[in-house]
């Protein structure tokens, strides 16, 4: 019987959720994914030292003492990506500054610089998925880097709206949230533990991705932030699914059989209804979901957290 992991990847395009590049070696993800809090982990690991001093050197040199921070940033998050496409034979993504978040402009500005980042590097911009939060000026980012066939991945998603508007923008891939959909529950109801089935990050991104394949959206489902390895085989077949090292790992050494969960056939047969979103009825839907209003403000505050905390690492090495 083959283990956990090579179970799921019948079904679904296993990622990894890490900046570490000897666990995504290990795990054989087709693609990864990386963020400011994954990034400010891998960049004060000791193995890692060298690329950081490199890339702080050429920011240097690049800048000639002009915002050598931000330039430094920028190509800290793009040589982890370069390293970690000689690992992985597909994707990486690479995240916009939290802080950018309600600019849409800003956040545009900031892809196209990455983008030319990796091409001036060698790395065709169809390697390369763009991180933005989905936020309306987010999603509206998204789609109008799509016109420069810059593909984007939009991440800290927790409600419907995000999901729909995401679709409707032709967005190339979302990142719905499963744990932190779970945390807040557990939170909320004090209920202490959900049945996978029963999950409520599970139920929502079931949804989305029926809700996808139902009315043919092309928008990828990546299924994010697990705490457990039962919310991950209940969503088996979902288009793909990052996961953490801790829980590839637990998966690698479990044998057992995975069942096909999602399917584009049940899909059809499930009673949703097509929805259209403008910016006032997605503002409006979004906000009635108190977890996900929560969520994606805190989402945010802490990736823009651990950006300040890695500029304040990065700083230090600059001076």
């Amino acid at each position: 019987m083959s283990n956990l992991l090579d179970g799921l990847k019948q079904h679904s395009i296993v990622v990894a959720d890490t900046g570490d590049f000897d666990s995504i070696r290990k795990y054989q993800p087709r693609d990864a994914t990386t963020n400011p809090s994954l990034l400010l982990k891998a960049a004060t690991m000791p193995e890692y030292a060298a690329l950081v001093d490199k890339t702080i050197a050429d920011s240097k040199q690049e800048a000639a003492g002009a915002n050598a921070l931000g330039i430094t940033m920028d190509r800290l998050a793009v040589a982890f990506g370069l390293e970690i496409l000689k690992i992985v034979p597909g994707r990486v993504s690479t995240e916009v500054d939290a802080r950018l978040s309600f600019d849409t402009a800003a956040s545009v500005a900031k892809a196209r610089s990455l983008i030319a980042r990796y091409e001036k590097a060698g790395m065709p911009r169809e390697r390369i998925l763009i991180k933005l939060a989905s936020t309306w000026e987010g999603i509206r980012a998204a789609a109008e880097l799509k016109k420069d066939k810059i593909n984007c991945n939009l991440t800290l998603l927790f409600s419907f709206a995000q999901a729909v508007a995401c679709a409707e923008a032709g967005v190339q891939l979302v990142s719905p949230f499963v744990g932190r959909i779970l945390d807040w529950w557990k939170k909320s109801t004090g209920k202490a533990d959900y049945a996978a089935a029963e999950d409520p990050g599970v139920v929502s991104v079931t949804r989305i991705y029926n809700y996808y394949k139902k009315f043919g959206h092309a928008t990828e489902v990546m299924g994010a932030s697990f705490r457990n390895v039962g919310e991950i085989i209940e969503l088996a077949g979902c288009d793909l699914l990052t996961i953490s090292p801790a829980l590839l790992e637990e998966m690698a050494k479990t044998n057992g059989a995975v069942p096909r969960k999602l399917a584009p056939e049940s899909a059809a047969k499930t009673d949703l209804k097509q929805i259209a979103l403008d910016e006032k009825a997605f503002r409006w839907l979004h906000n009635e979901d108190q977890m996900a209003t929560e969520k994606l403000s805190e989402g945010i505050r802490l990736f823009a957290a651990d950006t300040l905390k890695l500029e304040k690492v990065v700083g230090e090495k600059l001076k």
